[in-house]
């Protein structure tokens, strides 16, 4: 399967003259579980580096790595960001940069895979499933369990891209923790958080603008794959996961949720 992804630009590149920048002196690469809040985190880390030092030759992933090693030049050190699955090639490339992953809860990453196969920002020879032929249930279980030698499983996508990851080195992040602290971000809670996140780009205190900075970048506006920027979604998607497909994502990936600190 080869998609075509359709999405909004930003101008988060203009938005980042009307800060002081501080030089990167070590590369940083945002990793990710697809459909977890890549772009958002990508977005806000923007407006912490200068935009000569941010890697926008592609959305980095492991068919795309050889071509994109410069990103991980020492010499040169940049903001990169992609979905990278953990192999030997994977972990060479990385060896020289500092890694931020990001991950979802399980059950609501069921829902966000959905929401976006079935918009018009995806691409693919997929559009059988926006027929509206097949019932949102139905749906959501082949975002669990994938559909046969097409599109890998919940578990495949999370173990590869997610969980094998951990115990090395990187720096963890919880969707839903960003968005905690992003909804709080005059509370002494949010800038020890973001204190901490941003210390991976050599930031040891906050700039006296970081709330500004950290809005500007989390403007659901400038991110192209936001819920209400998607291209008409053709099934209305519960705003929770049903009881069924909870117990379901628990048999498909026993212990998943608990791995990444989710209980």
């Amino acid at each position: 399967m080869n998609p075509r992804i359709y999405a909004k630009s930003d101008n988060l590149n203009e938005l980042n003259a009307d800060y002081e920048q501080t030089p990167l002196q070590q590369g940083v690469f945002l990793n990710s579980v697809p459909k977890c809040g890549t772009h958002l985190l990508r977005n806000i880390f923007r407006m912490f580096v200068p935009v000569e030092q941010q890697y926008h030759n592609d959305f980095i992933q492991f068919p795309t790595l050889p071509k994109n090693m410069a990103a991980f030049d020492p010499a040169s050190p940049k903001l990169s960001w992609g979905h990278l699955l953990f192999s030997d090639q994977s972990a060479l490339a990385l060896s020289t940069v500092k890694q931020v992953l990001i991950v979802r809860d399980p059950y609501d990453w069921v829902l966000a895979r959905a929401r976006f196969f079935l918009s018009d920002t995806f691409q693919a020879q997929l559009d059988h499933l926006k027929s509206g032929k097949l019932n949102i249930e139905e749906i959501l279980n082949m975002m669990i369990f994938g559909i046969h030698q097409r599109v890998p499983d919940l578990k495949d996508i999370f173990t590869h891209n997610g969980v094998a990851w951990l115990g090395t080195g990187v720096k963890l992040v919880r969707y839903e923790d960003l968005i905690c602290h992003l909804n709080d971000l005059n509370s002494k809670r949010a800038q020890a958080y973001f204190t901490d996140l941003l210390s991976v780009l050599g930031i040891n205190e906050l700039p006296a603008d970081w709330q500004q900075r950290v809005a500007t970048g989390a403007d659901r506006k400038q991110s192209g794959t936001a819920r209400e920027n998607l291209k008409e979604v053709s099934h209305e998607i519960p705003a929770i996961l049903p009881p069924a497909q909870r117990q379901l994502v628990d048999f498909a990936a026993p212990g998943l949720r608990q791995i990444l600190g989710y209980n």
